[in-house]
C-alpha cells in the first residue's frame, strides 16, 4: 500500500516547489523595489535639509549601516552618471569625424587632472548654487567621485566602437538600421564586456576617492560628510584600530555583496555578446541571474511592457529610415551642419580664451623658483609613473589572460580581485609605508610601489575583458594546430587582447599621475612626509589654498599626459583599430 503513494508524494512536492518558487522570487523582487523607494525618500529628505559642512562622525559600530548607505549612494549615483556620459561621449567621438580629434584630446586632458585640483572649484561652485541645502555639498562629492570613475569607461566604450568588425557595420547599413537601432543592437552589445569590466574598475576608483572627498580641508574651511570614508579617516586620526577594522570590514562586505548581486550576473549575462561562430562549452554562471530569469514578475514586465514598446519604437524608426532613404537629399543640410560646427567652435574658442586670460592673471605673481620646482617634480613623477606601469604589467598581463581564458578560475579569483581592487588602498598606505620605511627605502621609491597598488587594476581588468572577448573558435583552432605557448601568445593572445590592453595602459597612465597626489605626500602619526614630485606639489598647494601653484601644477601634468597620449598611446590605439580588429 505504501509503494504507490511514494511517487505521488514526490510528484506533489515537485509541483509545490515549481509553483511556489516563482512566487518567492517575486516577493524578493518586490522587497528590493520597496527598499529602493524608501532609500530614495531618505536621501531626498537628507539632501533637502539645511547645509552642514562639518558633520560630527561617531565611531560607534551602530552608525556603520547609515554611513555605508550614504557612501554607496554617492558612489553608485556617480557611476550611473559616468555610464551615461561614457556611452554618449564615446558614441559621439567614434561616429562624428569632425569632432573626434577634439573630443579625444579633451578626454586626455580631463583624465590627467587630479581630483584635488578639481575639488576646490567644484565644491565652491555647487555650494554657491545651493547655499542653504545639503544638496550642494553632496553633489560636489558625487561629481568629484564621477571624475574618478568616468574616463576609463569612456575610453573603453570608444575603443570598442572603433574595433567593431567591418562586416557587422555593413550588415547594419544594408538593413538600414537607424542610429538608435545600431546603438542598441550592435554598439552596446559589442562593447558590453569591456564596459562591464571597466565599470568594476570605476566603482573601485570610487571607493578610493571616497577617502578624499568625504573629509577634506579647503583653505580655512573643513568639510566632513557622513560616510565610510569619513569614518575611516576619523578612526585613523584618533588611532582607533578597532573602529578602523570595523570600517574596513564594512567595505569588504559591501564589495562582496556588490560582486555577487551585480557584477557576477552582468558578466554572465554579457557572455552572450561574444563575437564568435562556435558557442563556448564553458560559460560564466551566476545563481542570481538564474533566479532573476525564473521570476514570473520580471518575465511579465518584459513580455507585456518592454517588448511591445521596443517593437513599436523599432517599427517607427524603420519607417522613418525608409522615408529618409527615399527622400531627395537636402542641398542645404551640409551648409547648416558646417554653420553649426563653426558656431560651436567659435564659442569654444571664446571660452578657452577667457579661461586662458583668467589663468594668466592668476599665474602672474608666481615666482620663477616655483616654476623650476614644479618642472623638477614633474620629471620625478614621470619616472615613477613609467616604473609603476612596467611593474604592474609584469603580473597583470599573464594573470589576466589566465583568468579570462578560464571561467572556472574567474569564478574563484574574480571576487577576490574585485575586493582587492575596490578596497581603498589609501586606508592601507600608512601600514605599508611604515613597513617600507623600516626596510630603509625612501618615500621616492615607496611611492612607486604605492602607485602600483592603485593603477594595476586598470590593466588587470582590461586584460581579463580582452581575453574573455577572444572568440572560442579561434582558441579551438590554436589547440587543433598544436600551437606552442610562444606561438599562441604571438598569434592569438597578444593580438586578441591588444585593443583592451592599450585601453588599460592609457587609463592606468592617467590613474598613476592622479595617484601621485596621495603617494608622494602623506601624513603619518602627525608628521608630513613628502618626496620630490608633482603630486606632492599639488597636495601641498591644495591644503594651503595656494591656487596659483595648484593651477600651474595641474597645467603641467595635463600637458605631459596629453603629450604622452599623442606620441605613444594614440598611434598604438590606431594600430588596434586597424590591424588587430576582428574582421
Amino acid at each position: 500500500m505504501t509503494e504507490p503513494s511514494a511517487p505521488r508524494r514526490v510528484f506533489s512536492r515537485a509541483l509545490l516547489i515549481e509553483h511556489t518558487w516563482p512566487f518567492v522570487l517575486d516577493l524578493g523582487v518586490g522587497a528590493v523595489l520597496l527598499a529602493a523607494f524608501y532609500g530614495v525618500l531618505l536621501i531626498g529628505r537628507y539632501w533637502a535639509s539645511g547645509a552642514v559642512a562639518e558633520v560630527p562622525i561617531s565611531l560607534s559600530p551602530a552608525k556603520l549601516p547609515a554611513y555605508a548607505f550614504y557612501s554607496c549612494v554617492r558612489i553608485f549615483i556617480a557611476y550611473l552618471l559616468s555610464l551615461v556620459f561614457a556611452v554618449g561621449y564615446g558614441y559621439l567621438a567614434a561616429y562624428n569625424k569632425r569632432v573626434e580629434a577634439l573630443l579625444i584630446a579633451t578626454l586626455d586632458i580631463l583624465q590627467s587632472i587630479p581630483v584635488l585640483s578639481l575639488l576646490p572649484g567644484i565644491m565652491i561652485a555647487l555650494i554657491s548654487l545651493f547655499p542653504t541645502r545639503q544638496l550642494g555639498i553632496e553633489l560636489g562629492a558625487i561629481i568629484v567621485i564621477f571624475t574618478s570613475e568616468v574616463w576609463n569607461m569612456a575610453f573603453s566604450f570608444y575603443a570598442s566602437l572603433k574595433s567593431i568588425p567591418r562586416e557587422l557595420r555593413e550588415a547594419c547599413r544594408i538593413n538600414r538600421f537607424s542610429p538608435l537601432q545600431r546603438a542598441v543592437q550592435l554598439d552596446l552589445p559589442f562593447a558590453a564586456i569591456g564596459l562591464i569590466w571597466n565599470s568594476m574598475i570605476s566603482v573601485a576608483n570610487g571607493w578610493f576617492v571616497l577617502m578624499i572627498c568625504e573629509m577634506f580641508p579647503l583653505g580655512s574651511r573643513h568639510f566632513r560628510l557622513p560616510g565610510l570614508g569619513s569614518y575611516l579617516q576619523t578612526a585613523a586620526n584618533d588611532g582607533n584600530s578597532r573602529a578602523t577594522a570595523y570600517g574596513l570590514l564594512s567595505i569588504v562586505a559591501i564589495i562582496v555583496a556588490t560582486d555577487q548581486l551585480l557584477w557576477r550576473p552582468l558578466i554572465a549575462w554579457s557572455d552572450k555578446f561574444k563575437f564568435e561562430n562556435v558557442e563556448s562549452a564553458d560559460r560564466s554562471r551566476s545563481p542570481i541571474l538564474d533566479l532573476l530569469r525564473r521570476s514570473s514578475f520580471l518575465a511579465r514586465v518584459g513580455e507585456h511592457t518592454l517588448q511591445p514598446v521596443s517593437e513599436r519604437v523599432y517599427a517607427s524608426l524603420a519607417r522613418d529610415e525608409r522615408k529618409r532613404a527615399g527622400a531627395m537629399p537636402d542641398p542645404d543640410s551640409g551648409r547648416r551642419s558646417y554653420l553649426t560646427t563653426a558656431v560651436l567652435g567659435t564659442f569654444l574658442l571664446l571660452l578657452a580664451g577667457a579661461a586662458i586670460w583668467k589663468a594668466s592673471l592668476l599665474l602672474r605673481g608666481l615666482p620663477t623658483a616655483e616654476y623650476r620646482q614644479l618642472l623638477i617634480g614633474a620629471g620625478a613623477t614621470f619616472l615613477r609613473v613609467i616604473a609603476a606601469l612596467c611593474l604592474a604589467a609584469l603580473w597583470t598581463i599573464p594573470a589576466g589572460v589566465a583568468i579570462g581564458f578560464s571561467p572556472g578560475l574567474s569564478r574563484i579569483v574574480q571576487p577576490v580581485a574585485q575586493v582587492a581592487a575596490s578596497f581603498p588602498s589609501t586606508a592601507l598606505f600608512p601600514l605599508i609605508l611604515i613597513a617600507l620605511l623600516r626596510v630603509g627605502t625612501g618615500l621616492g621609491i615607496d611611492s612607486v610601489l604605492l602607485m602600483v597598488l592603485t593603477t594595476q587594476w586598470y590593466i588587470f581588468f582590461n586584460v581579463i575583458a580582452g581575453a574573455m572577448a577572444i572568440p572560442s573558435d579561434l582558441k579551438e583552432v590554436s589547440a587543433l594546430f598544436g600551437f606552442t605557448r610562444f606561438q599562441r601568445w604571438r598569434t592569438l593572445i597578444l593580438p586578441g587582447i591588444f585593443p583592451y590592453l592599450i585601453t588599460g595602459l592609457i587609463t592606468a597612465s592617467g590613474g598613476a599621475w592622479n595617484a601621485s597626489i596621495v603617494t608622494e605626500y602623506m601624513t603619518l602619526h602627525g608628521r608630513d612626509l613628502r618626496t620630490v614630485g608633482l603630486g606632492a606639489d599639488i597636495t601641498q598647494a591644495s591644503n594651503a589654498g595656494d591656487f596659483a601653484t595648484l593651477l600651474m601644477a595641474t597645467i603641467i601634468m595635463a600637458i605631459i599626459v596629453v603629450t604622452i597620449n599623442r606620441l605613444l598611446w594614440r598611434p598604438l590605439n590606431r594600430l588596434a583599430e586597424t590591424k588587430y580588429r576582428l574582421d
